[in-house]
């Protein structure tokens, strides 16, 4: 079985389903096999399956892969944040009151009869 850093497209489980169909039209017929293999044997999504097969079949049938490099960055990567969260005072929300069951700092207020 093929390891994962053996794929012939890097960081295959990360990337999304649209972005990888679009990624498999790059590849011959020996690396599509490789990946439909690795895919059968872990995920196994069959929107993903079908359409390796079908492109499997246009490869066998004479298609040519699209040309590009399956490892160049793409829109569709997988974006990993640098830092942290970018909250500041000036994206906290509001300061919230605690109800006033059982917190002793903020009484109940009496009921007007008006």
């Amino acid at each position: 079985m093929t390891e994962h850093d053996q794929l012939p497209l890097p960081d295959y489980d990360h990337l999304p389903v649209e972005g990888l169909i679009s990624r498999i039209r790059t590849l011959d017929a020996t690396g599509l096999q490789t990946l439909l293999d690795y895919e059968r044997a872990h995920a196994d999504r069959l929107q993903v399956v079908m359409a390796m097969e079908n492109r499997l079949r246009s490869l066998h049938e004479g298609a040519q892969p699209s040309g590009g490099d399956p490892a160049a960055a793409a829109a569709d990567d997988p974006v990993h944040a640098a830092g942290g969260s970018k909250v500041s005072e000036a994206t906290t929300g509001p300061a919230m009151n605690p109800p006033s069951q059982g917190d002793p700092t903020n009484p109940a207020q009496p009921r007007s009869t008006g």
